[in-house]
């Protein structure tokens, strides 16, 4: 019998890596790490290796036996691995910015995850997730796949749907983010909060939230408010809640919920910030820039705290403590994506969700909610049938199909709009969507 834990994180170079390193370090005792494989593309080689250099270093600095190894190739990477995580960007951040500005000049949200956004994201990452199922269906059929790539909710739907891997968990900083958030109001450590998360991927709520088991859900409530403790996130606007429409929502929304419930508001920011700082992706991009900068010093070995700008804040952490509960069988609780098996009454047992869990040596299992509040009900359930037919659109390279996605997203106004902002996001994305041009002729 093997000796320790085989990793590989496809994705490698990002610059989230640092914080996944930092994470196998912390819990080595726990969770023995032999060997992490960093997997990147050609386009990313550079990244990959100046990421891979100072994991070795932070490696060395710990003093423990886990073997870096950097690839390009992911076939010989996967052979026999016991976890997977994968947090890659396809086209980069260039596409990124595509994503955010085109659907602008239509004065339409352009937001890397939701709208015409996250539709695009979507399809240029399912076909990819799919090609990475199949070889671990060939080269390592018991890991467990532990995604972060974003949308992971649309991604963790495509999996369960479209690939024969089971063992799979979507994860989000944002459950996260929230409970650290609720606990700096409270100045309390974040082992005291417990919230009960349930809905989508960037569509979940905290149903309750308890401190030391008690409830303090209207004193939350209360605190938001205040628009300083809007509970906001490095990669959207803060702009505060109307206080009424918390009191009545009764739950605690996430940071893009915004988009849904103040859309005129975010798309104004959106546009001043498009000509004035830029896109998001354009300022993560020099965000970036910096990190890497930081990242080529030989002297460096240790996460630096710039990482927390990038807006990626807990991502890797919450992915280590996923994968220390697997492996260990923690029986704690813990907001993954999974599939709802009847947690939340309202969505199909098969589809994902985002829901508190018990992880087990057997994976998640999600804890029962009942049905979502009625204020909330018909949005997670509309944002449910867009990512479903996304990831049909996404597999299937159908025009039409992508068109009824754009079309119910909640945040595209019309047909009309809808095919003219899909045509020209086709069209920029040529590159990264062989499904929809290179069919074969019959």
């Amino acid at each position: 019998m093997k000796k320790g834990i085989k990793i590989v994180t496809i994705g490698g170079g990002s610059s989230y890596t640092p914080e996944l390193v930092e994470g196998f370090i912390k819990r080595y005792d726990e969770l023995p790490v032999r060997e992490l494989w960093l997997v990147d593309i050609p386009a990313g080689e550079e990244k990959l290796n100046i990421v891979g250099a100072l994991a070795k270093r932070m490696v060395e600095k710990a003093g423990l036996p886990i073997e870096v190894h950097l690839t390009l190739d992911r076939r010989s990477a996967l052979k026999d691995a016991d976890f997977v995580t994968t947090q890659f960007r396809v086209g980069l951040l260039d596409a990124r910015a595509k994503d955010e500005r085109i659907p602008l000049k239509y004065n339409v949200i352009g937001q890397e995850t939701n709208g015409p956004g996250g539709l695009f994201k979507g399809l240029r990452t399912i076909p990819v997730i799919l090609e990475i199922c199949k070889d671990m269906e060939e080269l390592c059929p018991n890991a467990w796949l532990v995604n972060f790539t974003n949308p992971a909710g649309m991604v963790t739907e495509a999996v369960l749907r479209y690939s024969n891997i089971k063992k799979v968990v979507g994860l989000c900083n944002v459950p996260v983010g929230i409970r650290m958030g609720i606990a700096k109001m409270f100045d309390v450590e974040p082992e005291r909060i417990q919230v009960d998360f349930a809905g989508l991927n960037h569509m979940v709520f905290g149903l309750n939230v308890y401190l030391d088991g008690v409830s303090v859900l209207d004193e939350v409530i209360e605190k938001m408010a205040d628009p300083k403790n809007a509970l906001s996130m490095k990669n959207i606007a803060a702009i505060g809640w109307e206080p009424d429409f918390l009191r009545a929502l009764h739950a605690i929304p996430c940071g893009y919920h915004r988009y849904y419930y103040k859309t005129q508001e975010m798309l104004e920011e959106e546009l001043e910030a498009a000509n004035t700082v830029g896109t998001r992706a354009e300022v993560v991009k020099q965000v970036e820039k910096e990190l890497f900068e930081l990242y080529k010093d030989p002297e460096l070995a240790i996460k630096p705290p710039q990482l927390e700008k990038r807006g990626g804040a807990y991502y890797s952490d919450a992915a280590c403590n996923l994968i220390n509960s697997i492996y260990n069988d923690k029986r704690d609780i813990q907001p993954v994506n999974t599939r709802n098996n009847g947690a939340i009454a309202s969505i199909p047992d098969e589809s994902a969700v985002e829901v508190n869990c018990i992880i087990t040596k057997e994976g998640p299992r999600p804890i029962s909610v009942g049905d979502l509040p009625v204020a909330v009900r018909g949005l997670v359930q509309q944002i449910k049938s867009f990512e479903r037919v996304a990831a049909e659109a996404a597999v299937s390279g159908n025009y039409n199909t992508a068109l009824l996605a754009m079309t119910i997203n909640p945040l595209v106004p019309s047909d009309k709009i809808a095919k003219a902002i899909l045509d020209d996001m086709l069209e920029a994305h040529r590159e990264y969507l062989p499904q929809f041009f290179n069919k074969v002729e019959a």
